[in-house]
């Protein structure tokens, strides 16, 4: 399927509100963070109103939680797609992890096991989203501390649950760079054992170190090595929408974050010439 090609664009943050506004003919477009507008309320209804009719948006969940053993929160579903129907949303996504079990929420983005039966369970809960949805369903790539060994790789594991379940990917560049970082291993490899075909949209994002670790912390500008991933990216199939996401250590400058968008720019615009 042939999605909107929607260019570069930010994660809406409410902090960022009049930035945003002012700056609308640099943004593209916007992703909103479905937990920040669940449940609809007039007040958050009024403010989508305001938001969609300056921006495309598209909507981006963190509570799926399709790697549990639990089943598809329904009323979720609803409100998503309630949510979706309200901005005219051209896909949804969420991640490949679970964020709650036996009914408790974690909190986290944790990691599953990467084997058949896990992707094949992934698989028909993202299936059924989708079609709750009635738009595509994207799943994003998470970063992790760990790895639960099981018998197929992250991109086989990706791959699987992409094909069986008729989704697409939602590439975090930014996760792969610093699970790399973390782990030991080569950011080029990994992504190259992605369904990048698949890929609908991207992430990027800067991190900052904690400990001797890089946390994938949304709170600075995006490291050179991101945007040499993404040029990559570009050199295997077109480079798809840039969403840039910035979440804490918001800048008084807003030019910082604009930094970023012109470099996300640059890197699309490169796989042109």
């Amino acid at each position: 399927m042939v999605l909107p090609t929607l260019g570069v664009g930010l994660g809406y943050r409410p902090q960022l509100h009049e930035h945003i506004m002012a700056a609308r003919e640099h943004i593209d477009w916007l992703e909103l963070l479905a937990e920040g507008f669940l449940p609809l309320t007039p007040r958050r209804r009024d403010l989508l109103d305001e938001i969609s009719s300056k921006f495309p948006c598209v909507v981006h969940s963190t509570e799926l939680s399709l790697g549990s053993a639990d089943t598809v929160d329904n009323s979720l579903v609803t409100q998503l797609a309630e949510l979706a129907d309200t901005v005219d949303a051209p896909w949804v996504s969420d991640h490949f992890c679970f964020t709650a079990a036996d009914g408790i929420r974690l909190g986290h983005l944790t990691p599953v096991q990467w084997n058949r039966a896990n992707a094949a369970h992934m698989a028909a809960k993202a299936r059924l989203v989708s079609q709750e949805l009635g738009r595509p369903f994207l799943l994003e790539n998470i970063t992790y501390h760990f790895i639960v060994p099981g018998e197929l790789s992250e991109g086989q594991f990706i791959t699987t649950v992409l094909e069986e379940s008729g989704c697409y990917l939602l590439l975090d560049v930014t996760n792969t760079f610093t699970n790399a970082t973390n782990l030991g291993f080569d950011p080029v490899e990994r992504l190259d054992s992605f369904p990048l075909h698949l890929a609908r949209q991207l992430h990027v994002a800067g991190g900052t170190w904690e400990d001797g670790v890089l946390a994938d912390s949304h709170d600075a500008t995006v490291a050179d090595e991101v945007w040499q991933l993404i040029r990559h990216v570009g050199r295997r199939v077109p480079i798809p929408p840039i969403l840039l996401e910035r979440d804490a250590s918001f800048p008084e400058d807003f030019g910082e974050i604009m930094a970023d968008l012109r470099k996300a720019r640059a890197s699309s615009a490169a796989q042109l010439t």
